[in-house]
């Protein structure tokens, strides 16, 4: 497995927002991690980053020890997520250097002209993040992903504030990655159609547990307990949004 994830762990004193997870991800996989708002997603991510210590358990990734080899890891993963923003002053272009730097990226300039490119917003290089959209931050976000060809990639909610087609055409790409590069990618997203589709396994959580995990249909037929011959995602998330509303 590319990434393992076992008994992960983290309390803020009684308080558990990430409780005894489990889960792992095979070489090329898109796993879908799902969820109510407050269901522990982000807290994850943050972890699998390094970006909060476990209160309990451990992440393997490529095989190695996260705590153990978090710089050769870091080296080989990378993040995007439209809710984290870049300094504002400094232009789209002068933000993706600062990245590519970091990465140790060959050729700078020519591998961010060629993701600018690859999500349509070359035309933005030169302007400050304070002016651009919602949508066009995304989209930067998503190419300082993809600058260093990582192994694993997180992403969360990547298609937020983009239009059907530009949501479409990223899907597309990340979809490609996954085929001629074996990208293996942690989706995020509150669009479940976005999920049934990109997705071939879905870790399903809940107040700070996996209750579900299987393929979309296997998710489906647990959560609803029916049985149905067609993934339903959206049903389960409301099941579980009306459970939570109901304190069960």
């Amino acid at each position: 497995m590319l990434l393992e994830v076992s008994h992960l762990t983290k309390r803020y004193g009684e308080f558990a927002a990430v409780d005894d997870v489990s889960f792992s991800i095979a070489a090329g996989e898109i796993l879908g991690l799902l969820g109510p708002n407050g269901a522990g997603k982000t807290t994850t991510i943050h972890m699998l980053l390094g970006l909060i210590a476990p209160s309990a358990g451990e992440v393997r990734v490529f095989g190695r020890r996260f705590d153990d080899h978090r710089e050769a890891i870091l080296e080989q993963m990378n993040f995007s997520s439209p809710y984290v923003s870049f300094p504002l002053r400094l232009t789209v272009m002068e933000n993706l250097e600062v990245f590519a730097r970091l990465y140790n990226i060959a050729q700078p300039r020519r591998r961010i002209a060629e993701m600018l490119e690859l999500f349509g917003i070359q035309h933005l290089a030169r302007k400050p993040i304070a002016k651009l959209s919602s949508g066009e931050n995304t989209r930067v976000g998503l190419c300082k992903a993809m600058l260093n060809n990582p192994r694993l990639l997180l992403l969360d909610e990547p298609t937020a504030y983009l239009d059907p087609e530009i949501a479409w055409q990223v899907k597309q790409v990340l979809l490609r990655a996954q085929r001629d590069m074996g990208t293996t990618i942690l989706f995020t997203s509150h669009n479940m159609l976005e999920v049934e589709r990109m997705c071939g396994r879905i870790v399903f959580m809940h107040r700070g547990r996996v209750i579900a995990a299987g393929s979309p249909i296997e998710i489906t037929r647990a959560i609803l307990k029916e049985e149905r011959s067609e993934p339903a995602l959206e049903e389960v998330f409301l099941r579980v949004v009306r459970l939570e509303e109901a304190g069960v």
